[in-house]
C-alpha cells in the first residue's frame, strides 16, 4: 500500500476536515522542496541562514513582544524570567556554528570511520503552551542547520505567539535567500486540535515532540520515529557538606523554582535534606524568598493543586506565588516567591500522603529530610522517581566528591546538576558543557527513545563511511574468554574471512 493511501486512511481515522487535510498536504509538499532546494547550500551559507533567523527573533526587542504575547494568550508565566530564554537561543545558535553539518562530520583514525551528515527531510515540531517561542525557534535553527525542513503544529492556547515566532523566522529565510517554506506552521486553514497534530506526526520524517505525556505517546504511536521527552520533577540532594555554602544552595533553588514560574520541566520540585542541616536549610530557603506552609495552608494547597486521584489541575501551572496561595485561599507576603510544602514522611508511596513527591510545574517546592548515611538520600530520591520523575534529572549540591559518585553510579537519570540550578542548567547554559536545548530526553527509563538532550546530532542521518585494516584486529582466543578459554575445545580450525 503507498504512503498516500496510508494517509487517505490515516485522515479518515482522524476524521480531519477537508480544510486541515488541505493544508497538511499543502505544507507538506512546500516543505519537500523547500528542503530539497536547501541541501545543496553549503555550509557557509547554512550557517549564515541560522544567524539570521535566530538573531530575528531572540533580539531583545523582538523577544520582549513575543513573551508579552505569550503571556497574554495563555495567561500563565513570568515575564521577567521568560525574556531570559533568550539565551537559550544563543545557546543553540552557539552550539550549531561550532558544528559541521554537510560533507564530513567526524573521523576516526585508529578505525578508519568517516562520518558524513544528511539531511533526514521534513520534521514535525509539537510546541508546548509552556514555551510557544523557545520552542519552535531552537528546534528550527538545529532543523536548519542539519539542513531540513520543519513544520510546527502549535498548541492552540498560544497560536497567535507561535504564529509570530515562524513568521519572523520565515523573514530570516528571505533575507538570505533561503527558501522560506523551510519552516511552516499549521493553523492557517484548519482548527489545531489533536488529530491535526497526529496527521502531520504521521506524514513527515521525524518528530520532535515537547509538551504533556499524552502528546509524547502520541508521537510514539504515530509510527514516524520521534524522539520526545519524559515528565519532569527534578529533585535536588543537598548533603551535609551543603552548609559550607548553603546560602548559593537556597538560591540557586529560587532560581530554577521561579523561572517562569516554575513550569519548566527542570523547575527544581523536591529537596532532599540532611537532617544535620535541616533548620539552616529551612532558614536559608526563606531568607531566598521562600514561604514555608503551615500544615492548613498545606492541606489546602494540596487539594487545589491534585484531586483526589493525584491527577494535577492545569491551572494551577506557571502562576506566581501569590496566585497559587490565593487559589489555595489564603494571602502571602508580596514579597515571597514560592512555597514550601514539608514532607517530612511517605515519600516511598503515590498514595495521598505522598502527593508532594510528585511533578508540581509551579512555584511550589516540596523538601524531605533524610537521616544518616547518603545512602539513605539516595533512596529517598529513587523513590521521589518512582512517583515521577525518572530518567530526567538530579541535581546535588554537595562538595563530598564520593557522594557525587556514588550517585551518578545508581540514579536513573540522564543528567546531575552539581551546585547549579537545574532549570538554567539542565538544557545547557553558558557556563557548563551541556548541549544547550529546550527538548530533555528521558531515555527508556521514561520510554523515550534517547536519555541526552535533544541536539544538533539528533536532527541528522549520519553515513558510515568504513576502510579495511591493514591488518584483522582479532584477539586470540585466549585473550577474548579468558579464564574460560579451554584449548582442547578450539581444536577445530577455520577461517573467519
Amino acid at each position: 500500500m503507498s504512503r498516500q493511501n496510508d494517509m487517505a486512511e490515516r485522515y479518515a481515522e482522524l476524521k480531519l476536515t477537508k480544510d486541515q487535510i488541505d493544508e497538511i498536504e499543502e505544507c507538506f509538499v512546500k516543505a519537500d522542496k523547500a528542503q530539497r532546494e536547501f541541501e545543496k547550500w553549503s555550509q557557509e551559507k547554512i550557517d549564515r541562514t541560522i544567524q539570521s533567523i535566530a538573531q530575528i527573533v531572540a533580539n531583545s526587542k523582538t523577544f520582549h513582544e513575543l513573551v508579552e504575547l505569550g503571556i497574554s494568550e495563555s495567561d500563565f508565566g513570568d515575564p521577567v524570567s521568560r525574556e531570559a530564554k533568550r539565551f537559550k537561543i544563543r545557546g543553540i545558535l552557539r552550539d550549531c556554528l561550532r558544528q559541521k553539518s554537510v560533507g564530513i562530520v567526524e573521523e576516526i583514525p585508529e578505525k578508519r570511520i568517516v562520518k558524513y551528515a544528511k539531511p533526514v527531510g521534513v520534521i514535525g515540531c509539537i510546541i508546548p503552551a509552556t514555551n510557544p517561542d523557545l520552542t519552535p525557534a531552537g528546534n528550527a535553527i538545529y532543523a536548519v542547520k542539519a539542513r531540513n525542513a520543519i513544520i510546527f503544529s502549535p498548541h492552540p492556547r498560544t497560536l497567535k505567539t507561535s504564529r509570530k515566532t515562524i513568521e519572523l523566522m520565515r523573514e530570516g529565510l528571505r533575507r538570505v535567500g533561503a527558501p522560506e517554506d523551510l519552516i511552516q506552521i499549521l493553523g492557517y486553514k484548519g482548527k489545531i486540535n489533536k488529530g491535526f497534530s497526529e496527521a502531520l506526526m504521521t506524514k513527515v520524517d521525524l518528530i520532535i515532540a515537547t509538551g504533556g505525556q499524552g502528546v509524547v505517546r502520541r508521537a510514539y504511536m504515530s509510527g514516524t520515529p520521534a524522539y520526545a521527552v519524559g515528565a519532569g520533577n527534578a529533585t535536588m540532594i543537598w548533603d551535609e557538606t551543603a552548609i559550607q555554602d548553603i546560602k548559593k544552595a537556597a538560591f540557586n533553588t529560587m532560581r530554577s523554582k521561579t523561572s517562569d514560574f516554575g513550569s519548566g520541566c527542570s523547575a527544581d520540585g523536591n529537596i532532599v535534606i540532611h537532617e544535620s542541616i535541616w533548620d539552616a536549610a529551612i532558614k536559608a530557603l526563606i531568607e531566598s524568598g521562600g514561604y514555608m506552609m503551615s500544615a492548613s495552608e498545606q492541606e489546602a494547597m494540596r487539594k487545589v493543586m491534585w484531586d483526589d486521584e493525584c491527577h494535577r489541575h492545569s491551572n494551577t501551572v506557571a502562576l506566581s506565588a501569590q496566585a497559587m496561595a490565593k487559589a489555595a485561599g489564603f494571602e502571602i507576603p508580596a514579597d515571597r516567591k514560592f512555597l514550601i510544602a514539608s514532607h517530612d514522611t511517605g515519600i516511598y508511596n503515590t498514595s495521598l500522603k505522598g502527593v508532594w513527591s510528585r511533578e508540581k510545574l509551579s512555584t511550589v517546592l516540596a523538601v524531605h529530610k533524610y537521616k544518616g548515611d547518603f545512602q539513605n538520600a539516595i533512596d529517598a530520591t529513587m523513590a521521589i522517581h518512582e512517583v515521577g520523575g525518572i530518567g530526567h534529572s538530579i541535581g546535588i549540591f554537595s562538595f563530598d566528591e564520593d557522594h557525587i559518585h556514588r550517585l551518578a553510579m545508581v540514579a536513573r537519570v540522564g543528567r546531575i546538576m552539581v551546585r547549579q540550578p537545574q532549570s538554567k542548567a539542565n538544557s545547557g547554559s553558558m557556563n557548563n558543557g551541556m548541549p544547550m536545548t529546550s527538548s530533555i530526553g528521558c531515555g527508556p527509563w521514561a520510554g523515550n527513545a534517547t536519555a541526552e538532550n535533544i541536539h544538533l546530532k539528533h536532527y541528522m542521518n549520519l553515513t558510515w563511511v568504513s576502510k579495511e585494516f591493514d591488518k584483522p584486529d582479532s584477539p586470540s582466543d585466549a585473550e577474548l574468554f579468558g579464564e574460560f578459554y579451554d584449548p582442547e575445545l578450539e581444536k577445530v580450525q577455520y577461517s573467519p574471512y
